[in-house]
């Protein structure tokens, strides 16, 4: 399932848009906004796979919206955006196409658009994200950290999860019984590491914690149980950790 949400001033095109995305089965379309902060904020926190973004907004366009997301990504002080997050522009006005072409967008819809040509564009990022999700695979089984002046290959299916500690993660294991599997803590951000970690196989479920998916044992009382351990669930993250789980 493709997570997306939409970006435009307009609440019309919004209503459109999820009227649209409620009659395709690969879009989940997660929540819509008005504001380009609202967005951002919401982006920093919750992976997104796709944006549809109208590109004529009042206090800041869609393209240099998209471009902020996509330097944020590239300057390691921020936390990690992806520079490959999939983008659909949206406007009334064509000669914006160029331009939204040159960002490597999926594709460019001309209001007012049909539920034809709206599919044409999402079959497209359909198209895109499972060519993503193969590439991934051939990379997902490792994950490179530096850490005490060394660079850790991890293993994912070794991590018991991730705990943030400010600028700072430490990184817990199955079993912490000697040298080799003590916890690795490294100067990185926790959406920097959610960045690098497989989407389908890790949630954060806290400000402060990352957990993989198939290692939660029980959910009770906002609280997730994981092999002896007790990882409290974040109110802003429920939902989405819910949802991933089929409830």
């Amino acid at each position: 399932m493709i997570r997306a949400i939409a970006l435009d001033d307009e609440p019309p095109a919004l209503r459109v848009l999820t009227h649209f995305c409620q009659q395709v089965d690969f879009i989940d379309l997660q929540k819509t906004f008005t504001r380009t902060d609202e967005a951002l904020r919401y982006i920093e926190q919750f992976p997104v796979d796709l944006l549809f973004l109208d590109i004529n907004m009042p206090s800041m366009s869609g393209i240099d919206f998209y471009k902020a997301i996509g330097s944020a990504s590239e300057d390691r002080s921020s936390p990690t955006l992806p520079a490959n997050r999939m983008v659909i522009f949206t406007t009334a006005y064509a000669e914006y196409a160029v331009e939204g072409f040159t960002l490597n967008a999926v594709d460019y819809l001309l209001k007012p658009f049909t539920f034809e040509r709206f599919l044409q564009a999402t079959n497209k990022a359909a198209d895109f994200y499972r060519w993503q999700q193969h590439s991934d695979k051939v990379h997902e089984a490792y994950i490179y950290v530096r850490a005490d002046y060394t660079l850790h290959k991890i293993a994912l299916a070794d991590i018991l999860f991730i705990e943030g500690l400010d600028d700072y993660l430490k990184i817990h294991f199955q079993s912490e019984k000697g040298a080799a599997n003590r916890p690795i803590v490294a100067r990185m951000t926790m959406k920097a590491m959610l960045e690098r970690l497989p989407s389908d196989r890790f949630s954060r479920v806290h400000r402060s914690y990352i957990v993989p998916l198939q290692r939660i044992e029980a959910v009770r009382n906002k609280t997730i149980l994981l092999e002896g351990r007790e990882i409290p669930i974040g109110a802003s993250y429920e939902t989405d950790l819910l949802n991933r789980l089929g409830q």
